[in-house]
C-alpha cells in the first residue's frame, strides 16, 4: 500500500489519507498553525490529523456561542472523539435504583389510573351498599348514611394525593432526563453535520484543484502539439 510521510507529525499515513494544506480552511488553518507555525501551504497533512483540529474547532466554537461547556455538550463532543454514537451510550446507561416508597407509588398511581381500578371500586361501592341496605335490612355495620363508607373514601382520598404527587414528580424526572438525552443526540447531529459540510467542502476544493492540474497538463500537451504542427508547416 502506498503511503505519505505527514509534515505535520511526520509520522506514515496511507496516501488516500493525504490532505493538502491548501484545502483546509482559514479558521482550522489558524488552529494549526498556532501549534506547528512552520507548517505551509504547500505541505501535507493526514485526513485524521485534520479531524483533531476539525473538532478543536466546533469546540472553540461551541465555547463562543454558548459560554461555559456543561457535562452534557462535554459528553457529546467526547464521543465525537471516540467516534461513538450517544445513542448508544444513552440506552447502555443504567437506570437509577428506585427506592420502596417510589416502586409503591408508581405501581399504585399506575393502578389508580387505570379501568380496572374504576370499575373494581363502583363495583365495591355497590356491593357494600346492597349489602347494608338490601341484605342486613339497613341494620348492618354501616347503616345508611353509610359514615363508615365515607370515612373510609376519606382515608383513601387523604392518601391517594399524595402518592400521586410523588409520581407526577417521578414522571417529571423522567421527562427532564429524556429533554436531557434528546438535546445530546440532536446537539452531536448539529455537529456531525457540519463537520460533513466541511468534509463535502475540502472534497470539493480538492476535487476542484485536481481539475485545474489536468486542465494545466492538457493545455501544455495542446501547446507542444500546436509548436510541433507550426514546426512541419515550416519545414
Amino acid at each position: 500500500m502506498e503511503t505519505f510521510i505527514s509534515d505535520l507529525s511526520n509520522k506514515e499515513y496511507p496516501i488516500a489519507d493525504r490532505v493538502s494544506a491548501k484545502s483546509v480552511r482559514l479558521p482550522i488553518m489558524q488552529l494549526i498553525r498556532n501549534e506547528h507555525s512552520n507548517f505551509a501551504d504547500n505541505q501535507y497533512l493526514s485526513l485524521s490529523e485534520l479531524d483533531v483540529y476539525r473538532e478543536k474547532h466546533i469546540e472553540i466554537f461551541m465555547k463562543k456561542q454558548v459560554g461555559k461547556i456543561t457535562k452534557l455538550e462535554k459528553r457529546v463532543l467526547t464521543s465525537l472523539k471516540d467516534k461513538k454514537t450517544i445513542s448508544d451510550t444513552i440506552e447502555r446507561e443504567d437506570e437509577p435504583v428506585l427506592t420502596f416508597g417510589q416502586r409503591v407509588a408508581d405501581k399504585i398511581a399506575d393502578f389508580g389510573g387505570s379501568w380496572t381500578f374504576i370499575i373494581s371500586f363502583l363495583v365495591s361501592l355497590l356491593v357494600w351498599i346492597c349489602l347494608n341496605i338490601l341484605w342486613l335490612a339497613n341494620k348492618g355495620f354501616d347503616p345508611y348514611p353509610f359514615i363508615l363508607l365515607n370515612l373510609i373514601l376519606s382515608m383513601l382520598a387523604a392518601l391517594q394525593a399524595p402518592v400521586i404527587m410523588m409520581s407526577q414528580n417521578r414522571q417529571e424526572s423522567k421527562d427532564r432526563d429524556r429533554a436531557k438525552k434528546d438535546y445530546m443526540i440532536n446537539l452531536k447531529s448539529e455537529l456531525e453535520i457540519e463537520m460533513l459540510h466541511e468534509k463535502i467542502d475540502h472534497l470539493i476544493i480538492n476535487e476542484q484543484q485536481e481539475l485545474l492540474e489536468i486542465h494545466k497538463t492538457q493545455l501544455e500537451i495542446l501547446s507542444e502539439i500546436l509548436k510541433r504542427v507550426e514546426s512541419m508547416q515550416e519545414k
